[in-house]
C-alpha cells in the first residue's frame, strides 16, 4: 500500500530531479513514513535472520565459474519470498522481480555470488561473539544476505514501490569472471530498459560512484627447453619471466589518480633438472583513469618485451624465448557524476539515517552499466571487515544492520 506520505515523497523527488530546491529533504520524509519505519525497525529486530543467511550462503562454496550450488540457494530464497519470474539465466545469474505500480522506473539491485577461492577451500564459518570468520563472509555473503533481507522487510511492511525492482544474485564478479554475469544480464537477460543500477558489494559503509578500470593479462613464455646440464645456455622461459617481473616491479605509476599493478599468479616448468618449455604469469593492472591505465599498460608490455630480450641476449643462442600476451579481463574505468540523481539520492538516504557514507572509488559490477550510460553506483553492506580475499576474512556484525537499513531505504528511493 502506498500512503499519502509516500505519494508526496515521489512528487517531491520528481520536483528535485528537475533541479528545483526543496525546503526539506524528501528522504527524511520517506524515512519517517509509517510503512518504511516498520521496514527499518524490522531490519534491526530481525538481524539474527540476516546473519544466519550470511553464514548459510558462505558455507556453500562458490568458486569462480562454479557458483551453481550457491545460486540454487538464492533461487530458493527468492521463491520463498514470493518474487515473481524467479529464474537462472544462461550465465548462472539468479533473478527475481518485485513489480511496482508501473514497470518504470526499472531498478536493478545486485550482489555477486562468486568468491576468489578455488574449489576445495574450507568454507566453514567460525564465530567469536559478533565476529564471523570465513572465506567470502563479507565479500560478498553479506551482500547476498542483504539482498534477501531487503525483499523480506519490504514484504513485511507491505511496501509497494511505484517502479519495479529486479533483484539479482550474479556470477562472475571476482577473479577472471570479467563481469560476465552483469554483461549477460544487460546484453541478453533483461529485455526491459534499466533506469538505475545498484550493486551491494562487501563490508563497510561506502558509496562508490567511480569505477576503477582494470586490464588483466596472462603472459605465456615459451622456449625450446632441454636438459638443465646438457642444454645449458639455452634461453630459459622462467628466467625470462623473472626478468619481466623484476622490470614490472620497477614501474612507478602515479599516486593520483591511484594506479596499481600486481603479478598475482605464476606457474610452469617440468622438473628441477629441466629447462622448461613454457611458463606463465597473470597480471592485474588498475586505475580509475583510462589514460593512466593506458600508460601503465604500455609500461607493462615494455617490461615483458625487455625481459624476453634480456634473457635471449644473455645466452646469444640461435634458439630464443618468446612471450604471448593475452588480455583475459577488461573493466572499463568510469564515473557517475556526483551531481547525478542516483548519487544525490544515495547521499540523502545516508543523511536521513544519520550515517556517514563517504564517496569513493571501487571495482565492482557497476562498471558495466556505467560504461553503457546507465546510472549506477555501488554501496557497502555495512559492518566492518578485514582480510578480504583471504581464507581468514572476518566480518564484525555489530551494528551491521545499519548498512542493511541504508540499502533498503535507497532501493525504495530509487524505485520512485
Amino acid at each position: 500500500m502506498i500512503t499519502r506520505t509516500i505519494a508526496v515523497f515521489w512528487l517531491a523527488m520528481g520536483v528535485a530531479a528537475q533541479g528545483l530546491q526543496s525546503a526539506t529533504d524528501p528522504l527524511m520524509a520517506l524515512a519517517e513514513n509509517r510503512e518504511v519505519k516498520v521496514a527499518l525497525d524490522a531490519i534491526r529486530s530481525d538481524d539474527a535472520a540476516l546473519v544466519a543467511d550470511q553464514i548459510r550462503f558462505c558455507e556453500i562454496a562458490a568458486p569462480p565459474f562454479k557458483e551453481e550450488r550457491r545460486a540454487s540457494a538464492l533461487k530458493q530464497a527468492f521463491e520463498h519470498l514470493g518474487l515473481s519470474d524467479v529464474r537462472i539465466d544462461r550465465a548462472g545469474n539468479v533473478l527475481g522481480s518485485r513489480p511496482g505500480v508501473a514497470s518504470r522506473p526499472h531498478v536493478v539491485v545486485a550482489a555477486h555470488l562468486d568468491t576468489v577461492f578455488p574449489e576445495g577451500t574450507d568454507v566453514h564459518v567460525k564465530r567469536d561473539g559478533s565476529v564471523l570468520t570465513g572465506p567470502g563472509i563479507g565479500d560478498n555473503c553479506r551482500g547476498l544476505a542483504t539482498l534477501v533481507a531487503i525483499v523480506r522487510v519490504l514484504n513485511q511492511a507491505g511496501i509497494k514501490t511505484p517502479g519495479s525492482v529486479t533483484f539479482v544474485a550474479n556470477v562472475g564478479e571476482e577473479g577472471l569472471g570479467n563481469l560476465r554475469g552483469v554483461r549477460e544480464l544487460l546484453d541478453h537477460t533483461l529485455k526491459s530498459p534499466i533506469d538505475r543500477f545498484l550493486t551491494i558489494d562487501g563490508a563497510g559503509q561506502f558509496l562508490a560512484n567511480v569505477e576503477v578500470g582494470s586490464h588483466r593479462y596472462r603472459v605465456t613464455f615459451s622456449g625450446p627447453g632441454g636438459h638443465s646440464y646438457a642444454r645449458f645456455g639455452t634461453p630459459n622461459p622462467i628466467q625470462a619471466m623473472g626478468r619481466a617481473i623484476a622490470r614490472v616491479s620497477q614501474i612507478r605509476p602515479p599516486d593520483q589518480p591511484r594506479t596499481t599493478f600486481s603479478v598475482g599468479r605464476v606457474g610452469g616448468g617440468t622438473a628441477v633438472n629441466a629447462i622448461p618449455t613454457d611458463c606463465w604469469m597473470e597480471v592485474d593492472l588498475r586505475s580509475s583513469s583510462p589514460a593512466a591505465l593506458a600508460n601503465l599498460d604500455a609500461d607493462f608490455r615494455r617490461a615483458v618485451d625487455e625481459g624476453v630480450r634480456d634473457e635471449n641476449s644473455r645466452w646469444n643462442n640461435a634458439l630464443n624465448v618468446f612471450a604471448k600476451v593475452e588480455l583475459i579481463g577488461d573493466r572499463v574505468a568510469g564515473r557517475t557524476p556526483e551531481t547525478a540523481a542516483i548519487v544525490r539520492t544515495a547521499q540523502s538516504a545516508a543523511r536521513a539515517l544519520g550515517l556517514s557514507v563517504p564517496l569513493t572509488e571501487s571495482s565492482t559490477d557497476a562498471s558495466v552499466p556505467v560504461s553503457r550510460g546507465i546510472p549506477a553506483i555501488a554501496i557497502g553492506a555495512g559492518g566492518r571487515g578485514v582480510r578480504q580475499h583471504t581464507t581468514e576474512e572476518t566480518f564484525d556484525t555489530a551494528d551491521a544492520w545499519r548498512g542493511t537499513q541504508y540499502a533498503m531505504l535507497l532501493v525504495v528511493a530509487l524505485a520512485r
